[in-house]
């Protein structure tokens, strides 16, 4: 048994061992050779795993029902018989056959027939409890590998740390995280590897004094889940920390389990920002939709209104009526404005595509707005490209869609009843692709509760009679038609700041100059 316990230690693999102990079985009970056959239960075979003899363990197979075969027989032995010259002899485990040690020549005439039979039964028991425990070692080692690699596969970062948070163990996915050997990270402090924000964190979960019971809150599992941005395990990574807790329900030590979601976080950022449009779109075609039904039939006896009005303005000076009339033809007028700006969306105003100089649209559309905004003391900054920047679009249109949020931004720093400034910058965007417009406001700011509702059609804040909630609505409208897009948001220092961008106009391509043609002589 000694030896058979030193071949299986100095072998790394059970057929290795196997192969040695064949060979000292044989030797022991004086036969020409030994046979270590072992039970395949899967397949109901015995399989010929190692010989005395070298070169013939080869993986032969045979079925372990086939009584004619000395392994399959010894299968079915409760103790070692002899056939002929050999001995067959089976190799039991704890309540399972292990298989069948099969000793050829066994025919020693130092020893009676009987003693071989007994040398054989304890060569076969020893075999029989070294084979179990190869077998049971070489299981341990398969879970162990197995696990480990479970471990270092998954892709989200496992740290276990002791109770005075040192990292006992991590898997792969840190030392890919940090560009760091795994070996270089165990004993360190939690704080070196992770930053002092989530350690910080982690140290802060709940510690329970002693040992908890069955029904106290290590049994339940203190699970302490959060979101942290910037930290060494990525731009924004979950964490949760968890007690490790021991088979005697101590605490000793914990296990952080963090997972990075940056892609998730901006997709699903874009995600909103595509079903923002996506609705705004919808709006905006169901408002084109309505227009398209009702704005002629508005418009045709609005003018009749108009026209009647005025005529009988020019045609009774004396009229007493006439500060009233006045009011009806200023009302008139304004919803003959409102049924020409829902026409935008309607399709009834063609749009004409040429190649512009946005710098022009700008300037003619503050210039509009110059001595209304002198007026209320609102002083115009431009910062002017480096070179010039052009567009593909309708001139008119997008002079109104300027105009709109220029208005708005005159309106916002109005309503704080001070002076204030309009900064208006144009640039190319880092690729070159798009037209950047910022226009920025130094007014209050737009409430939180109505930043996402600004483009909707008919929605506006302002008083009664001020504005009618669509200035807005027809220049996200006009943006969208050129291929652009339009939002808002609050700016830190105050005010707000509306982006435009356009796609940028292709450089034209330069024109060949035409080769002069000799002249032909008479």
């Amino acid at each position: 048994m000694l030896a058979f316990s030193r071949s299986a230690d100095s072998r790394s693999t059970l057929p290795e061992a196997l192969a040695a102990m064949a060979g000292e079985a044989a030797a022991l009970v004086g036969a020409t050779r030994a046979s270590i056959w072992l039970h395949d239960r899967r397949t109901r075979e015995l399989w010929l795993v190692a010989s005395s003899e070298a070169g013939v363990a080869d993986g032969t197979r045979v079925a372990a029902d086939a009584p004619e075969t000395p392994a399959a027989l010894a299968l079915t032995l409760e103790s070692p018989v002899r056939l002929g010259s050999s001995i067959v002899a089976p190799l039991r485990g704890w309540r399972r056959a292990l298989g069948a040690l099969v000793l050829e020549g066994a025919t020693s005439p130092e020893l009676t027939a009987e003693q071989s039979l007994e040398l054989a039964h304890d060569v076969s028991h020893q075999l029989s409890t070294v084979i179990e425990n190869l077998q049971l070692v070489e299981e341990v080692v398969r879970q162990h590998r197995l696990l480990k690699d479970s471990f270092n596969s998954l892709v989200d970062v496992v740290i276990v740390t002791d109770n005075a948070l040192r990292v006992v163990q991590t898997n792969d996915a840190l030392a890919r995280c940090l560009g760091r050997r795994q070996e270089e990270m165990f004993q360190n402090g939690l704080e070196m590897l992770v930053g002092s924000e989530l350690a910080e964190w982690v140290t802060r979960s709940p510690e329970p004094a002693g040992p908890a019971s069955s029904d106290g809150p290590l049994a339940a599992g203190i699970a302490r889940t959060q979101t942290f941005h910037g930290s060494p395990l990525g731009r924004t990574v979950v964490v949760t920390a968890t007690p490790l807790v021991s088979d005697g329900r101590d605490l000793v030590g914990r296990v952080i389990v963090a997972r990075d979601v940056t892609q998730q976080v901006q997709l699903e950022s874009e995600r909103e920002g595509l079903r923002a449009r996506l609705a705004q779109s919808e709006k905006l075609a169901s408002l084109g939709q309505f227009v398209a039904g009702v704005a002629h039939e508005i418009n045709n006896p609005l003018q009749g209104v108009l026209g009647y009005v005025e005529l009988m303005l020019r045609s009774d000076k004396t009229n007493p009526m006439r500060r009233e009339l006045r009011r009806v033809m200023y009302e008139a007028d304004r919803a003959a404005k409102i049924v020409r700006n829902l026409l935008v969306f309607s399709g009834s105003r063609r749009m004409v595509r040429r190649r512009l100089t946005l710098d022009r649209v700008l300037s003619s559309a503050i210039s509009s707005r110059r001595t209304a905004l002198t007026k209320s003391g609102i002083e115009i900054v431009r910062q002017h490209p480096d070179e010039p920047v052009s567009v593909n679009g309708d001139p008119l249109l997008l002079q109104q869609a300027f105009l709109n949020v220029l208005i708005n931004a005159e309106h916002a720093i109005t309503d704080t009843g001070g002076p204030g400034t309009i900064e208006v910058t144009t640039e190319k965007s880092a690729d070159g692709a798009a037209v950047v417009t910022r226009i920025h406001d130094t007014g209050p700011g737009i409430p939180s509760d109505v930043l996402p509702r600004i483009f909707d059609p008919f929605f506006t804040t302002k008083e009664v009679n001020r504005g009618t909630g669509l200035g807005l609505t027809i220049s996200y409208g006009i943006v969208q038609e050129h291929g652009g897009s339009i939002h808002a948001e609050n700016v830190a220092g105050g005010g707000a700041t509306f982006t435009i961008e356009l796609p940028a106009a292709a450089k034209p391509k330069p024109r060949a100059r035409k080769r002069p043609t000799a002249a032909r002589s008479s």
